[in-house]
C-alpha cells in the first residue's frame, strides 16, 4: 500500500468518524439506540430498567462538535486535494446536519432531519453509482 492510498484511507476514516459522531449527537438517535440495545439484550434473557446509554445525552453536544470539526477537516481535504468522493461528502454533511443536538434548534429539528436525510440519500446514491462504475471498469471499461 503506497503513501497516497494510506492518506486516502485516513481521510476516509476521518469522514466516517465524523458522520458516526454526528449521529450520536442527536438525542432522538441516542434514545433509539438505547431502545435497540434493551431489545437486543432482552432477546438473550437480560432485562434492563431505564436507559443504559443515558450518559450519551450529557455528551451529545461535545460529540457533535467533534463531528463538525472532523467534517471541517474533511471538507478542507476535499476542496484542496480532491481526494474524497463527492458522495461520501454529501453523506457526511447530511449526517452532521441531521444530528444537530442544540436545544435552541429543536423547533426546526424536522427541517434538519429532512435536509440531512435528503443529503444522505443522494450521497448514498452517488456512492452506489461510483461503486458500480468502478466495478464495471474493473471488468473492462469501454
Amino acid at each position: 500500500m503506497d503513501a497516497s492510498s494510506r492518506k486516502e484511507r485516513l481521510i476516509g476514516a476521518t469522514g466516517s468518524i465524523s458522520a458516526a459522531a454526528s449521529v450520536l449527537g442527536s438525542w432522538q438517535v441516542c434514545h433509539n439506540v438505547c431502545l435497540a440495545l434493551i431489545a437486543a439484550l432482552s432477546v438473550i434473557g437480560i432485562s434492563l430498567q431505564g436507559m443504559p446509554l443515558l450518559f450519551f445525552t450529557t455528551i451529545a453536544k461535545p460529540v457533535w462538535m467533534v463531528a463538525a470539526a472532523l467534517l471541517a477537516v474533511t471538507l478542507f481535504f476535499y476542496f484542496t486535494r480532491k481526494c474524497i468522493s463527492p458522495g461520501l461528502m454529501l453523506l457526511n454533511i447530511g449526517l452532521v446536519a441531521a444530528g444537530v443536538p442544540f436545544q435552541a434548534l429543536q423547533p426546526q429539528i424536522a427541517l434538519f432531519y429532512l435536509s440531512g436525510g435528503v443529503l444522505v440519500f443522494f450521497g448514498a446514491m452517488a456512492l452506489v453509482q461510483e461503486w458500480r462504475m468502478r466495478r464495471r471498469c474493473a471488468h473492462g471499461c469501454s
